[in-house]
């Protein structure tokens, strides 16, 4: 067995809760109320929450400096619109990315009127303006990793990042190798059990990793999901 590389977990435990009868949010870094010393950002990758929305309910952000925000539904569809008036539907099996100036707004929303929705919301600093807002589907049932969105320009200061997501067997292996040397690893767990770079990781589960090429998986549960990020680590 190799040596364990440098990292942090973040434990589901320990996210920070936001709730109210219609609305209820995990967070994996500090975001607003939920402050702790040990959960700053990873990188330019300052949030990471695991919202639920309940039926035509809705939830107005405004972006206070430029972000790309990444929407990833778990169960059902999230409609979206941004004071650019970029506006549509993301439904489970694909991502939406949305590029934000400083002084943006965005807003998610359950379309549905009788049921939860359940997605994923990432931000991402951001220091290039040659990102744009895009969208893409994926099918898990390959059972291999797939990179869902990359916004990475050649040449430019920022690294970028790029996102990737895996849905594996149970005892099924698989090897993440890093694409750009400037960046960290951020692994979170979807659904099940996995052992991730020789950690134990279970849903909800978060694991940021310093100075590695390459990131060693094995589903410890079957049909496990996971969804890896590259990010810029920023200079304090």
């Amino acid at each position: 067995m190799l040596p364990q590389s440098k990292g942090k977990i973040y434990l589901a435990e320990e996210r920070g809760l936001n709730e109210t009868e219609w609305f209820r949010s995990y967070n994996t870094f500090n975001f607003g109320k939920y402050q702790q010393e040990h959960k700053k950002p990873f990188g330019s990758l300052y949030v990471l929450n695991e919202d639920t929305l309940g039926g035509g309910q809705s939830l107005k952000w405004l972006i206070e400096e430029d972000t790309d925000i990444i929407l990833i539904p778990i169960v059902g569809v999230v409609a979206f619109w941004d004071s650019t008036s970029h506006e549509g539907l993301v439904e489970a099996g694909a991502v939406q990315v949305l590029h934000l100036k400083a002084g943006s707004t965005c807003t998610t929303k359950n379309p549905y009127t009788d049921h939860l929705v359940k997605y994923l919301q990432l931000w991402i600093k951001t220091t290039d303006n040659q990102t744009l807002s895009c969208e893409s589907k994926f099918d898990l049932e390959s059972y291999q990793l797939i990179e869902i969105f990359s916004q990475i320009t050649p040449g430019a200061e920022n690294a970028g990042y790029t996102g990737t997501i895996g849905k594996l067997r149970g005892r099924q292996e698989a090897i993440y190798h890093k694409k750009n040397p400037k960046t960290g690893v951020f692994i979170f767990v979807i659904q099940g059990e996995l052992e991730v770079q020789y950690r134990l990781m279970h849903e909800g589960d978060g694991l940021a990793l310093w100075e590695v090429d390459e990131v060693e998986f094995e589903a410890l549960s079957n049909n496990a999901i996971l969804l890896i990020l590259e990010v810029p680590i920023l200079d304090e």
